[in-house]
């Protein structure tokens, strides 16, 4: 069990708005999500779009629809990054004033020098500290036509210490950090740099983020401490990595969340598999958004990578799917029927998807499946009809037809009695007669359960098929 937060929680999700909203940056918000909400705390969504070159509305849009889509819905913003600029300048003033900054006038020319200079001597790549005021140091003419970058002083002594939520306790010596640049030569200032400031100021308790980024928390916290700020609680998950033990990336299939949505997967069974990549309760594997939240107290957070599983996120959607009643999955399922080409008020949908339910992982499995019904009727090729239907088969078809005639009760039971009742009387098995029945009626030698298919199909347009053969 992690220890309580002493205050209130405040975590926070800050996408860059330069594409979509990508799986490991959609587990990121969950963690955070559910851990506010564990604590009665408050989560807060962060557009850091200070990449103004690859930054678009549309992508803010598409991290704003997936969020949504995941039932992650902020409790305060979105906050925009770049709205923000006049505050980052003036926290960037503090830090010149306060002697925890400097101007750096070496050029990129340069600073690649040094770092030449240093990898020759087998020592750290880095700055080499030119500009860096010291007590008794001369520093060089300022020169001319070349604008500053704006340092931060890092310390020299000692070491950054913190106690990571995942990786446990973790120390960088101040001497391994160089200055880091926090402000470009026109003035804007950097990313790690606006992320210090916007934590402080929105009074964020706890950051949890992909462990891409712990590199940079030694740097952040160095900056919050000048600033006399209180340092939030990191906690740094580990990637999500392909079936092929590489990092997670196009190459393995839709990353979008929203493509996840497109394909026909239930929000509720991505909440719960993302929440199982990287987190775990026991040996718990289905377990719904307010078990999420009441277990999810920061502890059990593996410090290994995650491996994206396919099947396994298959396996808990159609698990979802089944728990679903019928008339919901055919609400679901309409649009994409009809983006397919068929027409769902044609037919009873809910009975369609109370079929097809138990077999399918997706709401586009169910969509192609329910074509058998709601899609036009395609006769069986004729190689099909040459090898199935046969002139035994048409003899068992023109004793159903006969029978199937005079029944007034349409019903898969009623169906059901009559099919085992005729195979009894001419001696014959279950093949021998469903085969011909569902490429007579359907053009399709295999379907679900023949007699709810020809229930769900009606009376009338089965005895026209199965007349349209004999």
């Amino acid at each position: 069990m992690t220890t309580a937060p002493t205050r209130t929680v405040r975590t926070r999700f800050a996408p860059s708005p330069t594409g979509f909203l990508h799986l490991g940056g959609a587990r990121t918000a969950l963690f955070s999500w559910a851990f506010a909400r564990h604590h009665q705390g408050q989560f807060v969504l962060r557009i850091e779009d200070t990449d103004l070159e690859r930054s678009s509305t549309e992508a803010v849009q598409a991290i704003l629809d997936g969020m949504a889509w995941l039932g992650m819905e902020p409790d305060e913003g979105p906050h925009y990054q770049m709205q923000r600029n006049p505050r980052h300048r003036e926290v960037l003033q503090q830090l010149l004033d306060s002697g925890h900054a400097y101007y750096c006038y070496s050029t990129p020319e340069e600073v690649e020098a040094m770092r030449e200079r240093a990898r020759s001597t087998g020592q750290k790549p880095r700055y080499d500290g030119t500009w860096r005021p010291e007590p008794g140091k001369t520093l060089p003419p300022v020169p001319k036509g070349h604008d500053p970058v704006v340092r931060f002083r890092n310390p020299i002594d000692g070491a950054v210490t913190w106690d990571d939520m995942v990786k446990g306790p973790i120390s960088v010596a101040n001497s391994e950090l160089d200055d880091l640049i926090i402000a470009r030569p026109d003035g804007t200032p950097t990313y790690n740099f606006c992320v210090v400031v916007d934590d402080w100021d929105m009074d964020i308790t706890h950051v949890i983020r992909g462990d891409d980024h712990v590199n940079n928390t030694p740097r952040q916290i160095n900056i919050l401490q000048a600033l006399g700020a209180t340092v939030p609680v990191y906690g740094h998950v580990p990637m999500i990595l392909g079936p092929d033990g590489q990092t997670l990336s196009k190459r393995h299939g839709a990353v979008s969340v929203m493509e996840y949505d497109t394909s026909g997967y239930l929000p509720q069974a991505m909440v719960n598999y993302l929440a199982r990549l990287g987190w775990s309760h026991g040996d718990d594997e289905l377990f719904t958004r307010e078990q999420l939240v009441a277990w999810f107290d920061g502890s059990h957070l593996s410090r290994s990578p995650a491996q994206w599983d396919q099947k396994k996120l298959n396996w808990v959607n159609a698990h979802y799917l089944r728990e679903l009643a019928p008339a919901d999955l055919a609400q679901r399922v309409a649009p994409r029927i009809t983006a397919l080409g068929g027409s769902a008020d044609t037919v009873d949908l809910p009975a369609v998807m109370a079929l097809l339910q138990p077999r399918a992982e997706t709401l586009n499995d169910l969509a192609e499946g329910a074509m058998l019904f709601c899609g036009p009727y395609t006769p069986a090729p004729q190689d099909l009809r040459d090898d199935v239907l046969t002139d035994n088969a048409l003899v068992l078809l023109r004793a159903f037809e006969q029978q199937a005639s005079q029944l007034d009760d349409w019903r898969a039971e009623t169906l059901s009695a009559l099919i085992k009742t005729l195979l009894k009387e001419q001696g014959a098995k279950m093949p021998h007669l469903a085969i011909p029945l569902r490429v007579a009626v359907t053009g399709q030698r295999q379907t679900p359960s023949v007699d709810a298919v020809l229930a769900i199909i009606g009376k009338e347009t089965v005895l026209e098929r199965i007349r349209a053969v004999l």
